[in-house]
């Protein structure tokens, strides 16, 4: 066959495809045959029916591509056709409502719908939202092809992996990733957080906007505020022109709040509001800014214990945790140690042109080993030995493991004193005394704090500055 005979065909078979298909669910008349006209109008076939009973024979008869949904419907609730299992996989679902709260969006968005509308709604957001319907199944084409990928190479966008805890990861990313909802991820340092907002990102509607990433905690309070919402010229000492903010910067498209509990209290108020009203202030401005971002939030914390401790607000945690994703620390992913291992060294092989390759051994001796600080203490490992070693890589070339109890536990006499050097700073001295009674509680903070005669809070935040020091010095705390 010609390739002129090959476009004709791709040129015909794009001129019979199918239109999308939209059923309206609702029991107003006017409201079904209003959207109906707007959806035909953007290209849609439409279905309109008034129960959840004649919407589950339509879905049966013809899934669906968007199915637009009433909360309240004469016999039963509207959500119970996201739960029926009944539509196609690739059915999107739009919850339209008249008795909006922050409580009834957060349900719908967990249970898989893609957005939410109020009545009366905007024709104009309306209108965005089925528009986006077809750059939703495109991605969906992708993420099905990045599954396939994951089961040949074990990999998913920048995820590598392929170990049950990373596949179940995988598929919450998928569902999570074409919507807008607000995604809080939790893991030890060094498990990956940072690459599943990349992932995220990349598989949105927003890919081809920016995605900006900052540490709450790596920020000074004082300048924080200014780095997410701007400033305008004067509006403090040293102000001297206007400041865009990553909230501004990042317009259309996403902004990762790493290590989110250990954003300022003061700031969390403000970073709520913004979240409920959608709008935010430069310091120093009086015009409200449209925030047109999807927030992904991070954390190496235990959200639930940073609320108990008052280290994150639980208005806070309720509107970020909207989905939430637990990354497993790397020594519950099994065979996915040899297959990062491996992966790191392609790479250092593709920047220097070699070929060095591992010996059996020495990744047995790296599946043995407890991987505290995860992934990224596992590509420091490699990227050591990769040095060290001509072309094989050995077991000798690995630096010795170092067990340390509880991630950090410094030298303690057998009657639980410390020895301490005349001239000591005070603050290594601080350092010491609240590492070797916390290893000496077992990591129980709250019983280490209470001997130690401070604030749960307070300890927190010590431990917060001893991990980023750590982390500064190329360490795993």
């Amino acid at each position: 066959m010609s390739s002129s005979e090959n476009v004709s065909e791709v040129e015909i078979e794009i001129e019979h495809s199918p239109k999308l298909l939209a059923l309206i669910v609702d029991d107003d008349d006017d409201f079904r045959v209003s959207v109906a006209a707007l959806a035909k109008r953007e290209g849609f076939e439409t279905r309109t029916v008034g129960t959840l009973e004649e919407a589950r024979k339509s879905m049966i008869d013809a899934p669906p591509d968007l199915v637009l949904v009433d909360l309240r419907l004469p016999d039963g609730h509207g959500l119970e056709l996201l739960a029926g299992g009944i539509p196609a996989s690739d059915t999107e679902f739009v919850v339209v409502t008249g008795n909006a709260s922050v409580e009834t969006a957060i349900h719908a968005i967990r249970e898989g719908a893609i957005d939410y509308l109020t009545k009366p709604f905007d024709p104009m957001r309306l209108t965005g939202v089925l528009a986006n319907v077809a750059r939703t199944r495109g991605l969906k084409t992708e993420l099905n092809g990045l599954r396939w990928q994951l089961r040949r190479l074990g990999r998913f966008g920048k995820l590598v992996g392929s170990s049950p805890p990373m596949q179940e990861v995988y598929n919450l990313i998928a569902r999570v990733a074409p919507t807008n909802a607000t995604v809080l991820v939790v893991g030890e340092s060094g498990t990956g957080k940072e690459l599943v907002a990349e992932t995220l990102h990349g598989l949105s509607r927003r890919s081809d906007k920016p995605l900006f990433a900052v540490n709450c905690g790596a920020v000074t309070p004082n300048l924080i505020e200014s780095e997410l919402f701007g400033h305008e010229k004067g509006s403090f000492t040293g102000a001297d022109r206007r400041h865009i903010g990553y909230f501004e910067r990042a317009a259309g498209g996403t902004l990762l709040l790493d290590e989110i509990t250990e954003m300022n209290p003061e700031l969390q108020v403000k970073l709520l509001r913004v979240l409920e009203s959608g709008h935010f202030l430069r310091v120093g401005g009086n015009d409200p800014i449209e925030s047109d971002v999807r927030i992904l939030a991070a954390t190496n914390r235990d959200p639930i214990e940073a609320v108990s401790s008052g280290a994150l607000r639980e208005d806070l945690y309720y509107r970020l945790n909207v989905f939430s994703i637990n990354l497993p620390p790397l020594r519950e992913r099994g065979e996915d140690i040899a297959l990062l291992a491996q992966h790191f060294l392609d790479e250092l092989n593709a920047e220097e042109g070699t070929q060095k390759r591992w010996t059996p051994k020495a990744l047995f001796a790296l599946a043995e080993r407890p991987w505290r600080g995860n992934v990224r203490e596992l590509r420091n490992a490699v990227h050591q030995a990769y040095i060290l070693a001509d072309r094989e890589i050995g077991p000798d070339v690995l630096q010795p493991h170092e067990p340390i109890r509880n991630g950090k536990a410094p030298s303690v006499r057998d009657d639980g004193t410390l020895e301490v050097s005349v001239g000591s700073e005070i603050a290594a001295v601080e350092k010491r005394l609240i590492l070797a009674t916390l290893d000496h509680f077992e990591g129980d903070k709250k019983h280490a704090a209470l001997a130690l005669g401070i604030s749960l809070k307070t300890l927190y935040n010590r431990l917060a500055v001893y991990r980023a020091e750590g982390e500064a010095s190329g360490g795993t705390a």
